[in-house]
């Protein structure tokens, strides 16, 4: 059976992984609009507490400055008008993932779209999360090669980690996008990978539509005419979505890393990669530091997860509003699709 439509849609995977390309094929489709990279979902999420009961108008109002005013929310990138946001908002459903749907709504509006979505690769670790908020949310994880990821990790200027944390990154990724599969199951759960997306643009699009519920537009094959006006001018590190899609990147990692980086890559991630159709270089096993160090990195990382959902599951036990979820999303379209204003 095909998915109802205007159902949420998430984008997320490793970063480095291509996210942005298709946020930008997801946003050249006629019905289907996903912002630039936003940072003010998971902030209200674990910020929730501060707001109070949300069926208080003034609690709402005050969840709305601060999803519209905290300039770290990137709001300003959506190109809204503030006032009337935090207006909607206001007189919205009370609950959290309502509030938040409307911001993607209007941002959806500004293009005439009917369904909206967002992206973020770093939204692997908090699906959870998403899917309390979106209950009817459609998860899209797109897979690179991990050793592609890691060596464009390690080239970027805003990544203030090692690789060493960008493989344990890359691994994380998949895990927990695995274990979101089971979970959720086919209808609300695809991946696809970003060499295959780039080598066949028109199948796997295609593909992707058929799971979203949507028909495969050919402007999707086309991101580059999107990118003026969906990828924020300072982000100069994707400066390739504004050319033709090509595979200039793809397999890079072997200029990029250094010998002991494929090789712990390898050895760390092998299973991994070989799952996913990733062929192996045969480099030689990695050095027993390196493993260790590894291995001290990736169980910080799952200890942190861990405690994270465990202070989540503490306040869930006594939540300000009783329910997060936003409300029925056919429900809200209807209630916002009256006459725009000029």
């Amino acid at each position: 059976m095909a998915p109802p439509p205007n159902r949420t849609i998430i984008v997320l995977g490793c970063p480095r992984s291509g996210t942005t390309l298709l946020q930008l094929m997801l946003h050249s489709h006629p019905r289907i609009a996903i912002p630039p990279e936003t940072r003010f979902v998971l902030d209200a999420y674990w910020s929730r507490r501060e707001f109070g009961d949300l069926r208080d108008s003034g609690n709402r109002r005050a969840l709305a400055e601060h999803i519209v005013r905290r300039r770290r929310s990137r709001f300003g990138d959506l190109g809204l008008d503030p006032e009337r946001t935090i207006a909607e908002i206001v007189d919205g459903p009370p609950t959290l993932g309502s509030a938040l749907g409307t911001v993607f709504r209007g941002y959806a509006h500004r293009f005439d779209k009917p369904r909206w979505g967002d992206k973020r690769p770093g939204y692997y670790q908090h699906i959870n999360e998403l899917v309390r908020l979106f209950p009817d949310v459609q998860i899209v994880h797109l897979i690179r090669d991990g050793r592609d990821c890691v060596g464009s990790l390690k080239n970027m200027d805003w990544y203030r980690h090692d690789s060493v944390t960008a493989m344990a990154t890359w691994a994380e990724a998949l895990d927990y996008g695995r274990a979101a599969q089971r979970r959720l199951g086919p209808d609300s759960y695809y991946q696809l990978y970003y060499e295959r997306l780039i080598d066949s643009p028109e199948e796997e699009l295609s593909a992707l539509c058929a799971f979203l519920g949507e028909e495969f537009d050919p402007a999707m094959c086309e991101p580059n005419r999107v990118a003026d006006v969906a990828v924020p001018e300072r982000k100069t590190w994707h400066t390739n979505t504004h050319r033709e899609v090509n595979r200039s990147s793809s397999g890079s990692w072997e200029k990029r890393l250094e010998p002991w980086e494929i090789s712990l890559c390898e050895t760390v991630l092998g299973s991994r990669l070989r799952h996913n159709g990733y062929e192996l270089s045969g480099a030689p096993r990695a050095a027993a530091r390196d493993l260790a160090r590894y291995a001290r990195v990736a169980t910080t990382r799952r200890l942190a997860h861990r405690k994270r959902e465990l202070r989540d599951r503490w306040w869930r036990l006594n939540e300000p509003t009783p329910n997060l979820a936003a409300v029925e999303a056919r429900s809200d379209e209807r209630r916002s699709t009256g006459p725009e204003e000029s």
